[in-house]
């Protein structure tokens, strides 16, 4: 079982997860109403990531003999101007992510919760990785701008996204 302050963490960890989750749909959904099926692809494949991460950190605390509760998911924002923009939205939102998961590496390392510690290292990794692969987006679009024919090709190679 894992401490009550790491429980508390973990639980509002997973919320911020869900609430991902919901946020890149409402980013998927806004680019496909413009027309950006790749780009929306993209996001919705994202969105998906971020729930299989709130379900991941809750087997783990349910593994770990511990309670979960589930919280109310925010309304996540729905308007946004232009693609650059969601993806600002994006990158910010993302930084947020990592600081709460710094946040529980932290407490897991006062509290010598090594197992807890050792479980949340993926999540750093994959934190590192999701920063990243927004990150190159985001220069791309300051590189090509806006344009039509930019956007038309990215939105192609955006909506390769397997997984």
């Amino acid at each position: 079982m894992v401490s009550d302050k790491i429980n508390e963490i973990m639980n509002e960890q997973i919320n911020k997860e869900f609430f991902s989750g919901y946020l890149y749909l409402s980013m998927s959904a806004h680019l496909h109403e413009l027309g950006l099926f790749g780009f929306s692809s993209w996001l919705k494949i994202q969105a998906r990531e971020e729930v299989e991460h709130g379900l991941k950190l809750l087997d783990y605390l349910l593994e770990r003999n511990s309670y979960v509760t589930l919280r109310q998911i925010r309304t996540p924002e729905f308007e946004f101007k232009g693609v650059k923009s969601v993806f600002e939205t994006l990158y910010e939102h993302e930084k947020c992510i990592t600081h709460s998961v710094m946040n529980i590496a932290k407490l897991a390392e006062e509290e010598c919760d090594r197992m807890t510690l050792s479980f949340i290292d993926w999540f750093i990794e994959e934190q590192t990785e999701e920063e990243q692969r927004v990150h190159d987006i985001i220069k791309r679009l300051e590189i090509f701008g806006e344009e039509k024919a930019s956007l038309y090709l990215m939105d192609k190679e955006l909506g390769l996204r397997e997984k």
